[in-house]
């Protein structure tokens, strides 16, 4: 918030503020910190409706008109009141309401506020418009074809109301042919946030406190142009660390690569995982799409090159379908020979997913991506095959998408040619992150819905072992002795 409503908020005799029937309110949370004892409180507690209810416009109206003669006796006995209202209170704010009611009879100052918009791009790391670009903001609530059409016409755009609306915004995007730029964006700015690209989210995952972005199309990738004005240090060259963060949170960081991250000058990645390590000031952060990995990798070197130490940020470990590779891609071309590239690594996600249930990878095993957009499918078939014909556990990463509907099925096949039905997978969603979700099913069983981009499949061998125990998730364990050996 901003000085001035901290300090208005923490002088006011009377502070209002909207909160559901469970009393807990969003407004009061953030402003918690300023207000004290002997301050009164109002809260404006929401009836239990929703628009899709008869006469929700007249139930809500006696309510604002309720509320506002609470605070109008207040004012009359000479109490200044703070009505509480998060993001901006003219933008899309229920105090719009008070102030229809109250501002022409008492004297009304607004304090603006950050709004939504504004906290949800920054916490992208993404412009919402560069240049002559138009933004354009719209409620999830207007008719789909509606909607569909806006989008498509503007250059960028925000959809505010979500929650049961998202899945027809969902539609609108797709629609619209935006769908594949669009972010989403959750409780932006707070220690509850979260941030997917909009076509990997689980509808029922979605509140109402959250949005859709469409950032700025000028907004790609940082571009080798871009590090013209970066310092440099004189005769010498800087350098490039890749730096595994883990599948999610400080936690899963290992002290090495939490330094290399802390000494670099620059923060190179996707907008995302560089939205996980702590903001520093006297770092430069580059955030870029998840689909320019040459291009960042090729900005990198061109940083370190101009004298900047300089980190590119990548999920897990960098060695592991991550940036590393792509990375030493770019770095082996001959003009990139005297820029030094480290790889550091971190924890994976197919580690992380099998802490969770036991040990399924005690014994040999392999780690294979279904995605098929840099390798054909019959490819991937083949491997799917061998490892399955040599009793391996297999780790697939990357096994399904919005767009990649058909593989996960095709893959249980193959694998059912060569397996039990009865070989345990465990899905791993999230793991270590807020939607975490840890199952243990039967090959046969394996439903391709429940799998998703931020979904991880270990496929059990013939030797893989699971042990159920009542009232607590199943272990599961690969002995580390084949049959046969001595």
């Amino acid at each position: 918030m901003t000085v001035k409503a901290a300090r208005l908020i923490a002088a006011a005799p009377v502070v209002a503020y909207h909160s559901a029937r469970h009393g807990r309110s969003i407004a009061r949370s953030i402003a918690a910190g300023h207000l004290h004892a002997g301050q009164i409180e109002e809260a404006l507690v929401y009836p239990v409706t929703t628009e899709e209810t008869g006469d929700y416009r007249g139930v809500i109206e006696e309510h604002y008109d309720a509320w506002a003669a609470r605070l109008a006796a207040h004012l009359d006995a000479g109490r200044d009141v703070v009505v509480l209202c998060e993001g901006d209170p003219f933008f899309y704010g229920s105090y719009m309401h008070m102030h229809k009611r109250l501002a022409h009879r008492y004297p009304s100052e607004v304090v603006p506020g950050v709004t939504s918009v504004a906290g949800a791009s920054a916490v992208l790391g993404r412009p919402l418009v560069e240049r002559d670009e138009v933004l354009t903001v719209l409620p999830g609530t207007l008719p789909a074809d509606e909607l569909a059409a806006r989008l498509e016409a503007t250059d960028s755009a925000a959809v505010m109301k979500l929650g049961r609306t998202f899945a027809a915004v969902r539609d609108a995007l797709d629609r619209s042919g935006r769908l594949s730029e669009a972010w989403y964006v959750e409780r932006a700015t707070t220690s509850r946030q979260r941030i997917l690209p909009l076509a990997d989210v689980d509808p029922p995952t979605v509140p109402y406190f959250s949005l859709a972005l469409v950032p700025s199309r000028l907004h790609a990738a940082p571009q080798v142009s871009d590090v013209a004005d970066a310092p440099v240090a004189s005769g010498t060259c800087g350098d490039v660390v890749v730096v595994g963060l883990g599948p999610a949170g400080r936690d899963w960081l290992t002290p090495e690569a939490l330094a290399a991250v802390e000494a670099a000058d620059d923060l190179v990645g996707y907008g995302p995982y560089l939205d996980r390590v702590p903001a520093n000031p006297r770092q430069r952060r580059h955030a870029s799409d998840n689909r320019v990995e040459a291009e960042r990798a090729e900005f990198a070197l061109a940083l370190a090159r101009s004298g900047r130490r300089v980190a590119v940020v990548s999920s897990g470990d960098p060695g592991v379908f991550a940036m590393a590779a792509a990375v030493l891609e770019v770095a082996a071309e001959p003009r990139w020979k005297d820029v030094p590239v480290r790889v550091l690594p971190g924890l994976t996600a197919a580690q992380a997913v099998a802490s969770r249930v036991g040990a399924p990878l005690g014994h040999d095993f392999c780690v294979l991506s279904l995605s098929d957009r840099l390798k054909p499918w019959d490819v991937i078939a083949r491997r799917l095959t061998a490892a399955a014909q040599a009793d391996l556990v297999i780790a697939i990463y990357n096994p399904g998408s919005r767009s990649r509907t058909w593989q996960v099925a095709e893959a249980r096949d193959l694998l059912l040619a060569h397996r039990s039905p009865d070989t345990p997978v465990v899905l791993g969603r999230d793991v270590g992150g807020p939607g975490e979700r840890v199952r243990v099913v039967r090959l046969a069983g394996l439903d391709p819905a429940e799998v998703d981009m931020r979904t991880l499949l270990i496929v059990g061998s013939s030797q893989t072992r699971v042990l159920e125990r009542d009232g607590e998730p199943p272990v599961v364990w690969t002995p580390r002795r084949y049959p046969g050996s001595e």
